[in-house]
């Protein structure tokens, strides 16, 4: 089916200010229908004058749909629909006629011209199933005299506001609550949802008759945020626009509409919701986030500690393996503390670990710096991975980059680099270095060093992938690690 943008780039002459009108008024013409008990279809001119083109179209939810086909893309030559070609030559909203018969059921049409300004956009072709029509009733009535006010505001040029636009994704619908006022700001009707939301609000009379605003404050009375003036601006029904009020009871999303006619405030739609258990569970995960980050922080620190004092332990003893022992224990603690240090500034239990091996790349050089001028870099991307994959996976690659210092280099310059390979289901990480190589007799699955024995133990036995050593002292030490991410 095609976009309005599709229909009318093929078939108007609209201009882009034009169009972007339209967009707005599609933004909110389910309100429209919805009052209307209506579908909605939007035509527009043809650009040869050869009548209209459908260019949108909307069900209402509240009543029974005259179109169950999808029209947009429809065209209709001129003579064929009088409503529109009587609205769109004398610029007025035409209801005249009989009810026309669309698959054994009638339907009453109106047309209602779309302006910008000056300029005469489209039709809006209103269509209403008649099947089954009874008295309306008080809610019926006040939905049906806010959808006439509506449409006089289209075809005047006042609707859609200018500069406002509602929030797709979280739109409020007619449903939710509806609230008529008259130019005072006092209430007219009140739909039955509107009135329980206020009496969420504490509200414990009627609320018809009452100043909408004036009621409203003296259950959540304002701060001193100039937010609350904006608040107090929607609530008064004269601002088009959206707020939230809340006491501590409840939590209401408002959305005023201002009603107009022949230029004329002449009173406002408002829609509301209780949004009380959406906030609340929005500040549950919040403050479950928050204390996810605090414990993060915390085990950070805690390492950082225990480094600390492993490094003074080192210092005091005189014999050099005990103190190359301490010195590694300490820096497998730091690479750990690195990965918990990131979590705790994340809202997620997720790391980019791109940071966290640049992190270790620069504590590897500058432990070793005073002994060996040694570069180190990082090539593709590692991602987002979980804590639970970002942890080993840190103190795998310490592991081999102080492996290559320590071993690959004898003292001398030297550059290890990390390359990381990424595709759905898998990660291919390459740690090599342009040092001495391997020794001849050197077997990964029978070294007595420790630091090899770990990344063993890491990749194959916690992260489930495969390890590989190659090299000579041709080319250096290449590690390459595989690792599944499904």
């Amino acid at each position: 089916m095609p976009s309005l943008d599709d229909v009318a780039r093929e078939h108007t002459a609209l201009e882009s200010a034009d169009l972007l009108w339209l967009h707005r008024l599609l933004a909110d013409w389910q309100i429209v229908a919805d009052l209307s008990f209506a579908d909605l279809l939007l035509w527009l001119p043809d650009r040869g004058g050869d009548g209209f083109w459908v260019g949108a179209q909307m069900r209402p939810t509240t009543g029974p749909t005259a179109y169950t086909d999808d029209l947009v893309g429809d065209h209709v030559p001129a003579g064929r629909r009088p409503l529109l070609d009587a609205s769109w030559a004398q610029s007025r909203i035409v209801r005249e006629g009989d009810p026309e018969w669309r698959d054994d059921v009638p339907v009453r049409v109106e047309a209602i011209p779309v302006r910008r300004g000056e300029r005469l956009l489209g039709v809006v072709g209103r269509s209403t199933n008649l099947l089954g029509i009874r008295t309306p009733s008080r809610l019926e009535l006040s939905y049906l005299q806010s959808a006439a006010d509506l449409t006089r505001m289209i075809a005047d040029g006042h609707f859609p506001y200018p500069g406002e636009r509602s929030d797709l994704e979280d739109a409020l619908r007619v449903g939710d609550g509806f609230v008529r006022t008259d130019a005072n700001g006092a209430v007219q009707y009140a739909s039955p949802n509107a009135e329980s939301a206020l009496r969420r609000l504490g509200l414990a009379t009627d609320l018809v008759g009452l100043h909408l605003a004036t009621t409203v404050r003296t259950l959540a009375p304002p701060s001193s945020e100039p937010v609350d003036e904006a608040v107090s601006a929607v609530l008064s029904g004269r601002l088009p626009s959206t707020a939230e009020i809340e006491n501590d009871a409840a939590s209401l999303a408002v959305r005023a509409m201002p009603l107009m006619s022949e230029g004329r405030w002449v009173g406002a739609l408002l829609l509301l919701r209780d949004v009380t258990e959406l906030r609340s569970r929005e500040r549950e995960l919040v403050s479950k986030e928050a204390t996810i980050r605090e414990i993060h922080h915390r085990v950070k620190n805690n390492l950082q500690t225990v480094a600390a004092l492993l490094r003074m332990q080192a210092r005091r003893i005189e014999v050099p393996e005990a103190r190359v022992v301490l010195q590694e224990a300490t820096r497998r603690v730091g690479s750990i503390a690195v990965v918990h240090e990131i979590l705790s500034q994340s809202a997620e239990e997720s790391v980019e670990v791109d940071a966290v091996v640049d992190r270790l790349r620069r504590m590897v050089v500058d432990v070793t710096a005073a002994e060996s001028p040694v570069t180190t870099e990082r090539r593709g991307s590692f991602g987002t991975l979980g804590a639970e994959v970002a942890t080993p996976l840190a103190m795998v690659l310490t592991e081999l980059m102080q492996n290559a210092v320590e071993h690959g280099f004898g003292g001398g310059p030297g550059h290890v680099c990390v390359t990381a390979t990424r595709t759905a289901d898998r990660l291919d990480v390459r740690v090599h270095d342009d040092g001495v190589g391997l020794p001849s007799d050197f077997e990964p699955a029978t070294s007595d060093r420790l630091g090899i024995a770990i990344v063993r133990a890491l990749v194959e036995s916690e992260l489930g992938g495969s390890l590989d050593f190659s090299g000579d002292d041709q080319v250096g030490t290449t590690v390459q690690i595989r690792l599944p991410l499904s």
